[in-house]
C-alpha cells in the first residue's frame, strides 16, 4: 500500500494545478470594502472563514463525501452534491467549486480507479451532478485511505493557505504577516477539525449571510483580480 501521506501532500498541495489561486472566495470584495485592511483584520477574516463557514458547509461535505465512498454509497454521493450545489447561493462560487473539483478528478483518477468514482463522473457528465470539489476531495482521501482527522486537516490547512496568500496580495501583508496568521491558525483548525468530526447532520449548510453577499457583490466589482 502506498504511504498516505505522500498522497494526502499531493492531494491537498496549494500550487496543485487546478485554478485554486485565481479564486478569492469574497475575500477580493472585503478588501475593496476596506473591511480587511490589515494583518488584524486579515487574521479575523481567516478565523471567520474557517469557523463560521468551512465547518459547516465545505469541510463537512468532505466528511460526508468520505464516509459515503467508504459505504460505496453512489447514490448518497449524488445527493450530497445536489445538497452542496443548493447550498452555495453565489453563482461565482458555485462554479469555482465545480471547476475545482472537475479538475481534481482529472489528475487523480488516472492513479485511483473506482466503481464508485467512475459512477460519479459518468453521473456529472451526463449533467446529472456538479462535481463539486470538496465531494471530489472527500471521494478521492477516502480512496487513498487517508485518515479522515487527517484528511479534514489538510483540506482545512489548504483553504486557509489559499486565503492568506490572496489576502498577502490584495490588502497587502508582508510575507511574514502572513506566515505569522498562518501558523496562529493551526488551533484554529484543529477545533474545527474536530467540531466537524461531530457535527449534528442538521447544522451542514449553516448560512453564513455576510459572505455570500460579499461573494454575490463580487462580481459587480469595477476591477478585480480574481474570479470569484
Amino acid at each position: 500500500m502506498r504511504n498516505y501521506i505522500g498522497n494526502l501532500l499531493h492531494i491537498s498541495d496549494p500550487t496543485l494545478p487546478i485554478g485554486g489561486y485565481t479564486h478569492s472566495n469574497g475575500l477580493e470584495t472585503y478588501v475593496q470594502k476596506n473591511l480587511v485592511k490589515d494583518s488584524a483584520t486579515a487574521a479575523l477574516f481567516v478565523q471567520n472563514m474557517l469557523t463560521n463557514n468551512l465547518q459547516f458547509n465545505d469541510a463537512a461535505f468532505v466528511k460526508l463525501a468520505y464516509e459515503a465512498t467508504q459505504n460505496n454509497d453512489i447514490k448518497v454521493l449524488m445527493q450530497l452534491d445536489d445538497e452542496c450545489s443548493a447550498l452555495k447561493n453565489a453563482r461565482e462560487i458555485r462554479q469555482a467549486s465545480q471547476k475545482l473539483g472537475m479538475r481534481l478528478i482529472k489528475i487523480f483518477k488516472r492513479h485511483q480507479t473506482s466503481d464508485i468514482v467512475n459512477q460519479y463522473e459518468q453521473a456529472i457528465t451526463d449533467k446529472q451532478l456538479e462535481g463539486h470539489y470538496c465531494i471530489a476531495f472527500g471521494i478521492y482521501t477516502a480512496l487513498m485511505q487517508v485518515p479522515l482527522y487527517e484528511a479534514l486537516y489538510a483540506f482545512c490547512y489548504n483553504a486557509t493557505v489559499g486565503t492568506v496568500t490572496n489576502a498577502v496580495k490584495l490588502v497587502p501583508l508582508g510575507q511574514l504577516d502572513g506566515q505569522d496568521i498562518l501558523y496562529n491558525m493551526q488551533e484554529v483548525i484543529a477545533t474545527v477539525v474536530n467540531n466537524v468530526l461531530e457535527l449534528d447532520r442538521n447544522l451542514v449548510g449553516l448560512c453564513n449571510i455576510g459572505l455570500d453577499v460579499r461573494c454575490m457583490e463580487h462580481e459587480h466589482l469595477y476591477s478585480r483580480l480574481y474570479m470569484s
